[in-house]
């Protein structure tokens, strides 16, 4: 069995049976796998995931919220007394999923893994930086949507978790083309 890959060289395995199935015209046996660098630019590039948790009921429980991948971990933030913070207390699984709504092109991503509160002060500051970093005026500005965000982590008014992928799986869709790629950590 092959071992499992770092998070900043993962296993990339090509799931023949959902990419096959889906790509019936000639040309779609050329299907590959998605390369993780693509991936990661795309983490990289998008504004906003869809986080899913588990209330402690086992209904699901799907909201946006905006993240940062730095150093092979994807990291957000809620209220210490939102829902899903609640529900990462009871089950730290979770998932992050971004993408795009096109039917003939773009690439889905879906990372998962267990949340874990971020609590030392100095990692706090590298999220903080990374995401300034990412979004930019949205942080920096005092007109930015999420000006203050910094602050916020640094008092505890928002908690930062940490999402180290276990597994990520990646939709792609070139012009009719479906692909189904799966990064294991």
């Amino acid at each position: 069995m092959p071992t499992e890959g770092s998070a900043q060289h993962p296993r990339t395995e090509l799931d023949a049976r959902y990419s096959s199935a889906l790509n019936p015209r000639p040309g779609a046996a050329d299907v590959t796998a998605t390369d993780w660098a693509q991936a990661r630019r795309q983490l990289d590039a998008a504004e906003i995931f869809w986080l899913s948790t588990v209330r402690p009921d086992g209904r699901l429980h799907v909201t946006p919220v905006i993240a940062a991948w730095h150093d092979g971990v994807m990291y957000f933030s809620t209220g210490p007394e939102e829902q899903k913070a609640r529900n990462l207390a009871h089950d730290a699984h979770c998932a992050l999923t971004t993408g795009g709504n096109s039917l003939t092109e773009g690439l889905d991503l879906v990372v998962e893994g267990r949340a874990q509160q971020v609590r030392d002060p100095a990692a706090v500051e590298e999220v903080i930086t990374a995401y300034e970093a990412k979004y930019g005026a949205h942080i920096t500005s005092p007109e930015g949507t999420f000006h203050g965000i910094g602050d916020a982590f640094r008092q505890g008014h928002a908690v930062v978790f940490a999402v180290s992928p276990t597994t990520a799986y990646g939709f792609g869709r070139d012009d009719g083309v479906y692909s189904h790629t799966r990064w294991t950590f």
